[in-house]
């Protein structure tokens, strides 16, 4: 029984590749071909002609900010399966989801206190800033 699931399964990758290849194929064929001139070369958005640089550096943050976004996007998306599923996981479960929880919380507390969060100036943190003793 496993080996006729097997064969079936590698003559459904095969198909699924063979049609992969084909649409490439007719889109190379059938596509357009585009002449490179210097106005295909400029952006063009929603009938505006571009003004100034496209090219422009962006400060770290906001890789930062879309990396959180993307890390507690994916903890709602397993807790909202985890509530699909709860009377059947049982307190296992619910033990199980609350150290996910922990976990992530954990991360989220470590970077905000790290200033990862932060998008003001820097300011000196308080605990550097300990008296000296006086021997």
């Amino acid at each position: 029984m496993q080996d006729a699931t097997l064969a079936g399964l590698a003559i459904y990758a095969l198909y699924v590749l063979g049609l992969c290849v084909a649409f490439v194929a007719i889109a190379a064929l059938l596509g357009e071909r585009s002449r490179h001139t210097a106005a295909t070369r400029e952006p063009y958005e929603s009938g505006i002609l571009g003004a100034g640089s496209t090219h422009f550096r962006l400060s770290s943050k906001f890789y930062l900010v879309a990396v959180f976004f993307v890390i507690f996007d994916l903890e709602a998306v397993y807790i909202f399966a985890w509530a699909l599923v709860a009377r059947e996981a049982g307190w296992a479960g619910y033990i199980e989801l609350m150290i996910f929880i922990g976990v992530l919380l954990a991360a989220l507390v470590y970077l905000w206190r790290d200033g990862a969060l932060d998008w003001g100036p820097r300011t000196q943190r308080k605990r550097d800033a300990r008296p000296a003793q006086q021997p």
